[in-house]
């Protein structure tokens, strides 16, 4: 297969607003080894690619200064030592960068087939969500069936994932919060026991009335500030809050006393900077307990709209409007 040495793809001219994402020319990624180059049919947009083209989230070393850390597409060239591909394959991946262009090169234990059933665009919106809610639910809260959980932004991308995924794999009760009615109803349609609309309802009170006062196993946030001393309210004795964004701020005031008291952890991640090792055992996870999920359909990725890549300015301003459901993904013809 002959390849071209040169690509599109979608640069941050300068720290700023959506309109700074500018469609440039770049030469074409090499494979190294053990490393696969994927023709991106599309790509994943996600708020770490939001904070990143605002300044405040650069690329890991070595990771391309490219946008995007999710995409599905066609391999079409292995690096070397890659045996588990072949050219040609349909596949998605979780990358720590450089998915918003023609072609990504991508680590081989962070690939993964394309789910049978699935549309290239679906595909796309699988990774970083799933890896994401899988790494901090099931991994590092320790969720398992029988557990009661809360999902703060529910309607998200994150939000839809680990409503559906704690749901298809036994949570006894799924509680999310949501920012408008109609959001909250699409929360409860995919699986949510309740729906809190956090704009006119208190959420902490809601899951003490809903519970008897007794609380829920895990909360998944991505709020901080000043909801985590009414996260650790809306704890059981033995509860996990796993803090996977800081959209509300990094500081807040809580009582320790009560971490104590009832044995709670606190705890929290980021994954673009982690190892591919880390990542590679994430997605062999996933490919048992999940890839069977998505091809029987009881669980898929929630699109709410796409968008060519030269307009991936337009996808980030959606994106901050927090008007959408589920995922925006960038399509390449």
């Amino acid at each position: 297969m002959t390849l071209p040495t040169e690509m599109v793809a979608i640069e941050i001219s300068e720290p700023g607003a959506p309109d700074v994402l500018k469609p440039g020319t770049r030469a074409m990624p090499v494979p190294g080894e053990n490393e696969v180059l994927i023709r991106v049919a599309a790509a994943g947009v996600n708020r770490p690619d939001v904070a990143q083209r605002k300044g405040v989230y650069p690329p890991p070393p070595g990771a391309s200064d490219i946008p995007g850390l999710e995409i599905a597409g066609e391999i079409v060239s292995l690096g070397s030592g890659v045996d588990s591909f072949s050219v040609g394959e349909a596949v998605c991946a979780l990358i720590a960068g450089g998915g918003y262009a023609e072609y990504a090169v991508a680590p081989v234990p962070q690939v993964l087939p394309v789910p049978k059933g699935l549309s290239m665009v679906q595909a796309a919106g699988l990774p970083e969500t799933f890896f994401t809610v899988w790494s901090n639910i099931f991994d590092r809260a320790r969720f398992e069936a029988g557990e009661s959980v809360l999902i703060h932004g529910g309607s998200s991308g994150i939000g839809t994932t680990a409503i559906q995924l704690c749901r298809a794999l036994g949570a006894s009760a799924i509680y999310t919060t949501a920012g408008s009615e109609d959001k909250a109803a699409f929360c409860e349609k995919l699986g949510a026991t309740k729906a809190i609309n956090y704009k006119t309802q208190s959420f902490d009170e809601e899951i003490a009335a809903l519970t008897g006062k007794t609380g829920v196993d895990v909360i998944l946030d991505m709020v901080g500030g000043d909801y985590l001393p009414r996260n650790i309210a809306c704890l059981k004795p033995d509860g996990r809050i796993v803090q996977i964004a800081l959209m509300g701020g990094a500081k807040s005031e809580i009582n320790l006393g009560r971490v104590m008291m009832n044995r709670l952890t606190i705890t929290g991640s980021t994954l673009r900077a982690r190892s591919v090792a880390f990542k590679g055992d994430i997605a062999e996870a996933m490919h048992k307990t999940v890839w069977p999920l998505l091809e029987a359909g009881d669980v898929a990725p929630v699109i709410h709209t796409t968008f060519p890549l030269a307009e991936a300015a337009a996808a980030h301003a959606l994106m901050e409007t927090s008007s959408h459901i589920g995922k925006i993904i960038l399509e390449l013809n």
